[in-house]
């Protein structure tokens, strides 16, 4: 993938508070989370509150990345990835494969529930996992918008200017992206940024390969709705079903 952005004085201007968001979205991350789960057994509206924060601040950063492009009349669509796939037929394969894979995963996940393995019982991160219906409308919101924004900030445009501001290559440009994109989400502690680094090093091939964000989008979208909304809800439901009703 070759790309040639030239931002604008006034969007590498603009890129001085979207970069300070990437160095501090971790320590402000961590601290949001942890104080939501001190409050998470008293508080019904601890999960809310923080999605709320992280949602608005992940908009922001994504609406300052595309005032970037506005400003910037060398840096065309293709520069941050807003184009077609070079292989549609890969991408069309890629979503059908998503497609296909939930409803397999919710069943497999269902039967773990069942014999009592559910992986969010373990996880760094089950206490933003969300326990009532409005809890998960706002962690399905969280998933749609850390899918598109993430992939806009850290891949698209943090690669960009990479390559125009510093000079990297379009590799070594997505790994320094990827290393923040990582250290991003150290809330989730050691073995949670492993995952997400594996992850996102997975979404950062898709997209130097097809030179668009379509298909790392909508994986990232998949795998959170996953994560945070499906696996809770089956978890719950199979306990439910577990459950032996009074006096049977």
């Amino acid at each position: 993938m070759q790309i040639s952005p030239d931002f604008s004085p006034l969007g590498l201007g603009l890129a001085v508070p979207l970069i300070g968001y990437v160095l501090a979205e971790g320590v402000w991350g961590k601290r949001s989370y942890d104080r939501m789960r001190r409050r998470r057994d008293q508080d019904p509206n601890a999960l809310i509150g923080m999605f709320r924060q992280w949602i608005s601040g992940s908009w922001w950063a994504a609406a300052l990345a595309v005032l970037m492009l506005l400003v910037s009349p060398g840096v065309h669509l293709s520069d941050i990835g807003v184009r077609a796939p070079r292989e549609p037929s890969f991408a069309i394969g890629a979503v059908g494969a998503m497609v296909v894979a939930m409803p397999l995963l919710a069943w497999l996940f269902h039967r773990s529930a069942r014999a009592g393995r559910s992986p969010s019982e373990n996880s760094q991160i089950k206490e933003m996992l969300p326990r009532t219906s409005t809890e998960r409308w706002y962690a399905l919101a969280m998933a749609v918008t850390a899918g598109v924004s993430e992939e806009l900030v850290y891949r698209g445009f943090l690669i960009a200017l990479g390559v125009d501001v510093l000079g990297l290559s379009v590799t070594t440009a997505a790994a320094v992206a990827l290393a923040l994109f990582t250290v991003g989400h150290v809330y989730q502690g050691w073995a949670g940024m492993v995952l997400v680094a594996a992850v996102g090093c997975s979404l950062t091939y898709l997209y130097l390969s097809s030179g668009s964000l379509l298909v790392p989008v909508c994986l990232h979208i998949f795998i959170d709705v996953l994560s945070m909304v499906v696996v809770p809800w089956i978890t719950a439901k199979a306990r439910e079903t577990d459950v032996v009703p009074a006096g049977s």
